[in-house]
């Protein structure tokens, strides 16, 4: 309890340095019309920035999950500033990303520098180091239990590690305290007034499920398309930084801008239930894609709660559903789908919408996590069960390398189809 509680302390303090100079850096650079125009520089700087630590590059929360199985929870302490550095750069200059993955990353790497100033072994420094993934994504969303259960639920896709819940637990709270004293507020959207949980409604809800796990499916293979095409341009990571941020700030000046940066703007405008762009979903997943396989650097979850809200906005306006309600469902279960984290994300939905949700997210985010079948946005999670008894895959491994097969729909006989290539 002693330790992380420490490790809760540490991480609330450095994610309350990121979170102000996050919010300084873009409330000036915002406060000129065409600031997206820098985007190119923002994200030659962030690529210059992550050449001194690797592990900075994307979206954070990989990198710890791949330390924590691949290289026995050992993060390097360099991370810390080059994570907050080019964050900061990317998302000011107008970079799509989000603010979660740089405080899980941080609060991994301060707690793994912690466990080895105590001399700890393996395994009590990786529960450290889940304490600080834990209180990293408590305190940047104001979310503690939340997050604690997101940082024994995202390792491993089917398995909680319990052995790690209560110093997660306590590491979460900690965290969120010692942020909210340093003066970070948090924005809530509690709903005081639901519809009547019915059997028609119900049913709408398992429908809407079925397009959030499909909307997860579309974000995590928009990421894999940008990947592959950062991989197959053969040119200098400074060059490829400077184009995707030149094509994204003409796309901005052409389209919109309101897929660059957080697009917190746009997450509040659905759940207040206001009309938003039937395509912005789709748009911030291009956005987010080109942003962080083209040398920006920043996290993951912030842009899925643009996707997921926008989306359930349209869907609602569609079909002429509760537009706020249904906004909120998105919010969470693409998260669930996308992240494989459905436990973390219904808690999520009591804790950021109150519980009169509770029915609906539950039953919103189970069906997306089902849907989204065995892929990730993080694709180092160790796949520990297989979600369907039609679609055998191999367990024990990362998402990334695993294998499926389809005996029920091949005659009997197995198709084996690589991961990413079907």
């Amino acid at each position: 309890m002693l330790l992380s509680a420490a490790a809760g302390a540490l991480v609330g303090v450095s994610t309350a340095i990121f979170l102000k100079a996050l919010n300084w850096s873009t409330f000036a650079a915002s406060s000129y019309k065409w600031y997206f125009l820098f985007m190119p520089a923002g994200f030659l700087a962030s690529s210059l920035l992550t050449r001194m630590s690797p592990e900075s590059k994307g979206h954070g929360t990989e990198k710890v999950i791949e330390a924590v199985h691949q290289k026995d929870s050992n993060i390097n302490v360099s991370v810390v500033p080059v994570k907050l550095l080019s964050t900061v750069i990317t998302i000011a200059s107008g970079g799509s990303a989000g603010k979660e993955g740089p405080c899980a990353q941080i609060g991994a790497a301060m707690a793994s520098l912690l466990a080895r100033m105590l001399k700890f072994d393996s395994v009590d420094r990786r529960k450290l180091v889940i304490c600080g993934i834990s209180a990293g994504f408590s305190s940047v969303f104001g979310t503690p239990i939340a997050g604690a259960i997101f940082g024994v639920e995202v390792l491993f896709v089917g398995g909680i590690l319990y052995d790690v819940l209560l110093p997660s637990i306590i590491a979460g709270i900690v965290s969120f305290r010692v942020t909210e004293a340093l003066g970070v507020t948090y924005s809530y959207h509690v709903f005081d007034a639901l519809p009547s949980f019915g059997h028609i409604l119900f049913i709408q809800v398992i429908l809407a499920g079925i397009f959030f796990g499909l909307v997860s499916f579309m974000l995590i293979e928009i990421l894999r398309l940008g990947e592959k095409m950062a991989s197959a341009l053969k040119m200098n990571e400074q060059l490829k930084a400077i184009l995707a941020g030149t094509v994204l700030a003409v796309f901005a000046m052409a389209v919109s801008t309101r897929y660059l940066g957080l697009g917190l703007e746009t997450i509040q405008s659905a759940l207040d239930g206001k009309a938003v762009p039937l395509e912005a979903f789709f748009m911030k997943s291009v956005f987010t894609s080109a942003t962080l396989s083209f040398g920006g650097s920043g996290g993951i979850v912030t842009p899925i709660f643009f996707i997921g809200s926008a989306s359930g906005n349209a869907l609602a306006r569609i079909f002429n559903l509760d537009v706020s309600v249904f906004s909120a469902l998105g919010f969470v279960a693409v998260l669930a789908g996308a992240a494989n984290t459905p436990i973390a994300a219904i808690i999520m939905s009591i804790e950021l919408f109150g519980p009169g949700i509770a029915p609906y997210a539950a039953a919103a985010c189970a069906v997306s996590f089902l849907i989204t079948g065995h892929r990730s946005v993080y694709p180092g999670q160790i796949l520990s069960f297989g979600k369907s008894r039609s679609i055998e895959v191999e367990t024990g491994k990362a998402i990334s390398k695993v294998n499926v097969s389809f005996p029920r729909f091949s005659g009997g006989n197995d198709l084996n189809v690589k991961k990413g290539e079907k």
